[in-house]
């Protein structure tokens, strides 16, 4: 099969979250065989792990993305919205979450990061890359062409790169949902979705039951679901962030993937980053969601839940 080609920015900005994996990754694995985790105080998210690796991924993102971009607002997980190069308004603004599950990361068992660049004038993203830090198939992304159409890739550590295409729904019975269930308050607001499981443990047509629940994080959860590797995710608890949702909302919308409120709403690619002050605020929200391959599922599932 001929290699999938990308828009020119979706390219660029493969190139730079390989270049930050290649250079990041054996820092995180020294710090997990030593056990030297290089974790600070949360002034920002209190709630949140934060490593060295966090900050020097921010700085670095910075610094690659002024090569790219002559002027952009920075808007990282890490620090308030600043605006790089000389234009005082530019159009686009870049969304970076450097490095995301850190506390994963720093042990070398998942580590994902995240960068979207949203044009304002538009009110969209026209790019976003998950890259993926310790996986072979390392880097997800997708980005608006010329003709305004958006498509979306999966690239392989090799470089091998696969379109990512639409996938046909299962039923909830038979699907694989994920959900970030690590800490022990959104594990509990899982087990309590009685109706959920029930539904995910009722036998398909051939007897067996096909019904499973998984574990995974942030906009790498979309991406999977982009990908055909889950059926679907969920978040109903604290919601997602905008770092951890948007890029892999976009992502899995170029596939033709569905992402909806819990009452069935669509959840909109637009962010509304029309100001600064609109940055800032949208970096406080939360956002509960269902993200599925398509309608049909993500509308079941919103039913269940609902049945609560």
């Amino acid at each position: 099969m001929p290699e999938a080609q990308l828009p020119s920015v979706a390219e660029d900005l493969t190139t730079l979250v390989s270049t930050l994996i290649s250079e990041i990754r054996p820092q995180l694995i020294g710090a997990a065989l030593s056990g030297k985790h290089a974790d600070r105080t949360n002034a920002r998210h209190t709630d949140n792990f934060l490593s060295d690796y966090d900050l020097l991924l921010h700085d670095r993102y910075r610094e690659l993305l002024s090569e790219i971009f002559p002027s952009f607002v920075y808007a990282s997980e890490e620090a308030d919205p600043q605006v790089i190069g000389d234009d005082p308004d530019p159009d686009l603004c870049v969304l970076v979450d450097p490095l995301d599950t850190s506390e994963m990361a720093v042990r070398s068992l998942y580590g994902y990061t995240h960068v979207m660049v949203y044009s304002r004038s538009l009110a969209r993203p026209i790019a976003a890359v998950v890259g993926d830090i310790f996986h072979h198939l390392q880097i997800y992304t997708a980005a608006r062409d010329e003709a305004g159409q958006d498509h979306a890739f999966l690239r392989e550590q090799n470089g091998a790169t696969h379109p990512l295409r639409p996938r046909q729904a299962v039923p909830v019975r038979e699907a694989l949902i994920t959900n970030f269930l690590m800490k022990p308050d959104r594990f509990q607001a899982l087990a309590q979705q009685n109706r959920l499981i029930e539904k995910l443990n009722q036998p398909a047509d051939n007897g067996n039951s096909l019904g499973r629940i998984g574990v995974d994080f942030g906009s790498i959860s979309l991406c999977h679901v982009a990908a055909g590797f889950t059926d679907a995710t969920i978040e109903f608890s604290k919601g997602f962030a905008i770092w951890d949702l948007a890029p892999g909302h976009y992502i899995l919308s170029a596939v033709g993937g569905t992402v909806i409120d819990l009452r069935g709403k669509p959840i909109s690619l637009n962010y509304r980053l029309d100001t600064l002050g609109d940055i800032a605020e949208a970096m406080d929200r939360r956002q509960t969601f269902i993200a599925a391959t398509n309608p049909t599922l993500a509308d079941e599932i919103a039913d269940v839940l609902t049945e609560e």
